[in-house]
């Protein structure tokens, strides 16, 4: 597996929204999904998390909705860490279109390295930067996901 995450969903029924599309609450859940099946992908799974008594906390989210989704649209979710600072990590997010690869949406979220009991930050392990490759862009996630297809 490289360093973009990629998952295929269908938007289904229960994700539209009153004006007929893909409700954005539902881009927020799968981006946590992804999130986390990309990390247990690379073997930190929650409880290799807990081992260490150690989660992962979100300072922010900035969201752009470029195209509307309806029910049954097929989409590809690519999720990647963009950098691993001390303590916060910025992790990107793009989800295309399957029959044509253009975006519908592109996120970002700032994470933050906790310690479990106190919630402060801790430092970022390294072990952790070992088993995680980072993309610097989207533009780069999106190459490897074109690379791939």
């Amino acid at each position: 597996m490289g360093p973009v995450y990629v998952r295929r969903i269908r938007v289904p029924v229960e994700a539209i929204d009153l004006n007929g599309h893909t409700n954005n609450l539902e881009y927020l859940r799968w981006m946590q999904e992804i999130a986390l099946a990309h990390s247990a992908a690379r073997g930190w799974t929650l409880e290799r998390y807990r081992s260490l008594g150690a989660t992962w906390v979100v300072r922010a989210h900035h969201i752009e909705y470029l195209r509307p989704t309806h029910a049954g649209d097929a989409l590809l979710l690519l999720t990647w860490v963009e950098a691993l600072g001390r303590r916060q990590s910025p992790r990107g997010y793009c989800f295309v279109r399957s029959h044509d690869l253009k975006p519908v949406v592109r996120a970002r979220t700032q994470w933050v390295f906790v310690d479990a009991a106190s919630g402060r930050p801790r430092e970022i392990p390294d072990v952790f930067r070992e088993d995680l490759q980072t993309v610097p862009d989207e533009a780069t996630a999106l190459a490897h996901l074109r690379n791939r297809v």
